[in-house]
């Protein structure tokens, strides 16, 4: 298959998973696709990164066909490696190549077996794919469309999202970030101690992204997909492990991760609904899991470091775990959370964010004088969630514009709970 027509398919394959198929296979068509990528790579060296990419995604075409017939295998990730290792091979043998660390062979072992051997394998190439995607060869920008390109199985519309830039942008982008990453990054290991801590702010941040499109998934059918956040969480957990990277800044994106987590099952109703905060039945929240990221912010509040912008959101969603019913959320104390973490670390979101604490503490004819503000700072004409909060300040002052920035909100949603939810405030 010809290279252009195989992406095509795979899109259109991708696609069809997000939108027809149950969540067990959406999941596996995410992270199934990570682990071989990072497996292979780890196994044939970045220089043949383009051909594994190319490798993996016909692969998963011929699991939709095969899957679509049969069911999904017991082993799924055994199957696919498999298929694709010798998908390589096939490959490597065309372009007359060899590689000295392959470690794939024509040998067949039975399924139950590969899979067992693959578990630490998994975790440990999956780690150093992300800190060979992070190396500081490379701009701060291609570390993250690499990462969450090859790792987080992000979409092109995914990372447009998360890095607020436009989709054409993330494609070239991803392409010329293959090109120098197969130039510069020779191998896919874990850097020794001083290499390792120089990458992990941004390792740090690919996780954090890996979370927040899990916990409020841009696109598709469901607002929460729990297996990408249990993921984000498990590889930070694997970071921790390593004394090296036990930064303030790793515990208080565990922090978060806890306490949002812990909220799971009050956002989402019986009929499969988005519940909003101030209808979250609080006596659904995991205590274990806020007394932990409790635990975690406490170990992330280090004087000899400047407070970071995971401890400021942690301490943030600390506040709406800890308010017993939602009138009773200390607003002032959130309010002033917002206001050192954009004096520390300053970003179109967090200021837009802030606007709903100053809605609650100083009222809306303050809160949407500041949001006019924020339009000349930033250009938000893209963004869904500055219409929707601009829609819900008019709608407590019953302005006249309410009903036409909330439609501007709906336009811009791509996620059918969020837009269902949306329209519901049009009635």
């Amino acid at each position: 298959m010809k290279k252009p027509e195989l992406n095509r398919a795979f899109l259109i394959v991708m696609q069809y998973a997000k939108d027809h198929i149950d969540k067990k296979l959406d999941h596996l068509f995410r992270n199934e696709y990570a682990k071989v990528i990072a497996i292979l790579t780890k196994r044939y060296g970045v220089s043949h990164i383009e051909d594994i990419e190319d490798v993996v995604q016909e692969t998963f075409v011929k699991a939709m066909k095969v899957w679509g017939y049969k069911s999904v295998p017991d082993h799924p990730t055994a199957w696919l490696l498999k298929v694709a290792g010798n998908g390589m091979i096939d490959v490597l043998r065309r372009q007359r190549k060899t590689s000295t660390d392959a470690e794939v062979t024509g040998e067949e072992s039975p399924e139950k077996e590969v899979d067992t051997l693959l578990k630490n394998e998994i975790s440990d190439s999956q780690l150093k794919m992300i800190f060979a995607c992070c190396d500081p060869k490379l701009s701060e920008e291609y570390q993250l469309i690499l990462s969450l390109k090859l790792i987080g199985g992000f979409s092109n519309k995914e990372l447009s999202e998360a890095l607020l830039k436009k989709e054409e942008t993330i494609a070239k982008g991803f392409t010329r970030a293959k090109k120098k990453f197969k130039d510069t990054v020779q191998f896919v290991k874990v850097p020794a101690e001083m290499g390792l801590q120089s990458r992990l702010f941004v390792v740090l941040r690919v996780i954090y992204l890996l979370f927040s499109e899990g916990y409020a998934t841009t696109i598709g059918s469901q607002i929460l997909k729990r297996d990408i956040c249990f993921e984000a969480m498990r590889l930070a957990l694997l970071l921790r492990e390593n004394d090296y990277c036990r930064h303030p800044n790793l515990e208080a994106l565990i922090a978060l991760m806890c306490f949002h987590v812990s909220r799971f099952d009050a956002r989402i109703d019986e009929r499969g609904e988005l519940v909003s905060l101030d209808h979250h039945d609080r006596s659904l929240y995991n205590q274990d899991l806020i007394q932990i990221g409790l635990r975690h912010l406490r170990n992330s509040q280090s004087k000899a470091i400047k407070p970071n912008n995971y401890l400021f959101e942690a301490a943030v969603s600390y506040e709406h775990c800890a308010a017993k019913t939602f009138t009773e959320t200390n607003w002032e104390a959130i309010l002033k959370l917002y206001d050192l973490h954009v004096q520390s670390q300053p970003s179109p979101m967090a200021k837009l964010n802030r606007i709903v604490a100053v809605q609650k503490v100083q009222g809306p004819k303050i809160a949407l004088a500041e949001l006019e503000v924020l339009t000349k700072e930033y250009d938000y004409e893209k963004v869904g969630l500055f219409y929707a909060i601009k829609a819900g300040i008019l709608g407590e002052m019953n302005h006249s514009a309410h009903h036409a920035v909330l439609r501007s909100a709906i336009s811009l949603t791509e996620n059918e709970l969020q837009k269902q939810h949306l329209e519901k405030k049009m009635k």
